[in-house]
């Protein structure tokens, strides 16, 4: 699992080009991608969301716009996104370690993390602070990278780690943040990988989407 110091100091240093270079690597996808998982949120009539590892909030806003009626509050250990977040207009941003939320039990609705569980020092302490948070039979989202199944795994791979690196590098002058990246998709647990590990860390009703080939996932569960 990842080093905490490292990746604060990470995304600290690139907060300023996070937002545009993640819409360039991802060719724009990553904005379909919070899309759908807004539009599954919205089904659910929340009244209270936490976004956590929210970062500069771009899935933290896309929920706020749509979703007008939830409290969302967006909450991340990096000051430096958070507040690219705040000055996007998320109303409510709290600057909090995932492993232990400064919120009290049973509070949310649903809680959603997007590209940001992978890099946590500790996933099942997180799931599980999630999992505390969470009203009972509140819903967990979860949207991050995974490996595509079939011949797309090895050009996928490729370009992790040969070209990926590179296009950051020129977008951030952070090459070796974005180096970390491909090992760290290349660890994750995915799949049923994944939902053995909600299931283990209190949630029911979990599921596993796919979606553009499987270069990402969205993953589900229920507060037990």
């Amino acid at each position: 699992m990842p080093d905490a110091t490292y990746v604060h100091d990470a995304f600290a240093r690139i907060a300023d080009r996070y937002v545009v270079t993640n819409h360039v690597l991802s060719g724009g996808m990553d904005i379909i991608w919070r899309k759908i998982v807004t539009a599954r949120i919205r089904k659910w009539k929340p009244s209270r969301l936490l976004d956590v590892a929210s970062g500069t909030g771009d899935l933290a806003l896309e929920i706020q716009d749509q979703i007008p009626d939830c409290e969302v509050t967006a909450s991340d250990f990096c000051a430096e996104m958070l507040a690219h977040a705040a000055s996007r207009g998320i109303a409510r941003t709290i600057v909090a370690d995932a492993l232990h939320l400064p919120f009290p039990d049973s509070g949310f609705d649903v809680v959603t993390v997007a590209f940001g569980l992978r890099n946590m020092a500790d996933y099942p302490a997180a799931l599980r602070e999630m999992r505390r948070v969470l009203k009972p039979g509140g819903r967990l989202v979860i949207l991050d990278f995974s490996l595509p199944e079939g011949i797309l795994r090895r050009p996928y791979r490729w370009y992790l780690h040969h070209v990926l690196p590179k296009m950051a590098g020129a977008l951030t002058g952070q090459k070796d943040a974005y180096e970390y990246l491909g090992g760290s998709i290349e660890q994750f647990p995915s799949g049923k990988g994944m939902t053995d590990l909600l299931e283990t860390c209190g949630f029911g009703k979990t599921d596993a989407t796919p979606i553009t080939f499987g270069v990402v996932t969205i993953y589900e569960g229920t507060a037990a």
